[in-house]
């Protein structure tokens, strides 16, 4: 019997799901489960390695996405897929791959959303999204590397279906983690 699983932590850029997304990784890898943490940040440059942020190029990232995690769910691994997936269609497309599979939202304002993703150092994705995006919009000028950014040029859709819910505005990472392990433990 197949025990693979899927479970995508969606939410704004700096929502907190990624920090949700490892711990709760972490903590399954802990309890012995093969688990697999699938990042849209590490993958979309895989993918795509001069990322142009479209809403094409996003349609095709999320598609390749869904079928990666497809696959490692068919060889029976846990897989956390951690990826603002702003469009539902995207995350429809994935639960329709993914025999079992789970929505975690991981919630809060995008005010909070902003706050936090300020403070975050230049990595994967290009530090101070948010306000360089709303500088552009307010200027007209274009910022080098610059997509279209979610929260501010393209909506995020919430899915009112979502399996589980967290508010990061208000819990800890570790409370995150706990209501979403709590949420795990009847249902994988």
């Amino acid at each position: 019997m197949n025990t693979g699983a899927a479970i995508w932590f969606t939410g704004l850029p700096g929502s907190g799901k990624s920090s949700v997304a490892r711990a709760v990784a972490k903590a399954l890898e802990t309890a012995g489960r093969p688990v697999t943490l699938l990042s849209m940040d590490v993958r979309r440059k895989v993918y795509f390695p001069v990322p142009a942020y479209t809403e094409d190029e996003r349609e095709s990232a999320y598609l390749m996405f869904a079928g990666d995690a497809a696959g490692l769910v068919r060889e029976g691994r846990v897989v956390i897929m951690d990826a603002t997936g702003n469009r539902k269609r995207w995350r429809d497309r994935a639960r329709a791959l993914i025999p079992r599979f789970a929505e975690v939202f991981v919630s809060c304002p995008v005010s909070v959303a902003m706050a936090r993703e300020a403070s975050r150092p230049e990595g994967l994705v290009m530090a101070g999204l948010y306000a360089k995006a709303l500088a552009r919009k307010a200027t007209g000028e274009e910022v080098p590397g610059l997509g279209e950014v979610v929260g501010v040029d393209v909506p995020f859709e919430d899915d009112p279906a979502a399996e589980c819910v967290v508010d990061a505005a208000t819990l800890s990472v570790d409370q995150a983690r706990d209501a979403v392990l709590r949420f795990l433990d009847g249902w994988l």
